[in-house]
């Protein structure tokens, strides 16, 4: 990181959104000593003011909050035509600052939140918990899995495929994967961490150990689980876990993904992608011209705040 190297950070955080705005709560955005732009605080609407501000606290070591808001009469100025509003502390990072934290690190490891008055003037600095990326785990090295890799690893998840024939489970196939395992799938599934922000997508429906699969899936605290295969597979599948006593089919998608009338593997894995979306914010997947209200939504499940490195 660029303060382990002695180095300053400004970073602006965005601590209160109202109404419709791109990003949510927590997003930051740095600038280094030498005008280094790291992040996004909106997604273009007011980083250039948000800049202006991060160099200001570099210059005078200073924590400053500051609100962004389309009523305001500078707002069209510096971008915020999106009707919302966003609040944003903007504080100095360096090395003695981050080192000053370290008897809040055990709450943050602890999954909460902490904020303390760390200097004379009672100036807040705000501690945020950056949780990992999350996962994605892919079974199945078919070609539909190759662009489902690369694009899950576009939108920050960390990739695991999985498939039983090592001459297609490979690095060199999955580029884009963290890991590439040869193993039983639901040997595989017994061993890994699953969690709420896990993504399951079983892509192979092989008969010797597909329904075996999705059952352990529906059984782990993954928060998607879906299938590949026709409705003709999707009626076999259902019925056969019915029989072996799987009661909550209803987390089951399958056949997966939204119809977007893809064909191609790419084409499949932006359907699949945009099903776990829309199950991840509750949104209804449909046209955003067709409905009415605010466009951005918060979001309750955000997929991870990126690291500043």
């Amino acid at each position: 990181m660029v303060i382990d190297a002695g180095g300053r950070l400004a970073v602006a955080t965005a601590i209160e959104i109202t109404g419709s705005a791109p990003r949510t709560i927590g997003t930051s955005m740095a600038v280094t000593d030498d005008g280094t732009v790291i992040g996004s605080i909106s997604g273009g609407c007011v980083e250039g003011a948000v800049y202006e501000l991060c160099r200001r606290v570099l210059e005078t070591g200073e924590t400053e909050v500051e609100s962004f808001g389309f009523d305001d009469d500078a707002a069209f100025a510096v971008g915020l035509s999106c009707g919302g509003r966003i609040r944003v502390v903007a504080r100095l990072i360096t090395a003695d600052v981050a080192s000053a934290v370290t008897p809040l690190r055990a709450a943050v490891a602890g999954r909460s939140a902490a904020c303390a008055h760390l200097d004379p003037q009672g100036a807040p600095l705000f501690v945020e918990r950056t949780d990992p990326p999350p996962r994605l785990i892919v079974f199945g090295a078919v070609e539909f899995g190759v662009a489902l890799c690369a694009a899950a690893a576009a939108l920050g998840y960390r990739v695991s495929v999985c498939d039983a024939r090592s001459v297609f489970a490979t690095t060199d196939r999955f580029p884009a994967a963290a890991e590439v395992v040869v193993e039983w799938p639901t040997t595989y599934l017994s061993r890994t961490e699953v969690d709420t922000r896990t993504v399951i997508c079983v892509l192979t429906h092989d008969e010797r150990f597909d329904v075996d699969l999705v059952q352990a899936a529906l059984a782990t605290d993954a928060g998607y689980v879906g299938a590949m295969g026709s409705r003709v597979t999707h009626e076999a599948r259902v019925r056969e876990l019915a029989v072996r006593g799987v009661t909550d089919l209803g987390r089951l998608h399958s056949p997966i993904g939204l119809d977007l009338g893809a064909s191609t593997p790419e084409e499949t894995a932006i359907s699949i992608l945009a099903e776990v979306l829309a199950e991840r914010t509750g949104a209804t997947g449909t046209r955003l011209a067709s409905q009415t209200g605010p466009i951005h939504r918060p979001i309750h499940h955000p997929i991870h705040h990126p690291v500043l490195r």
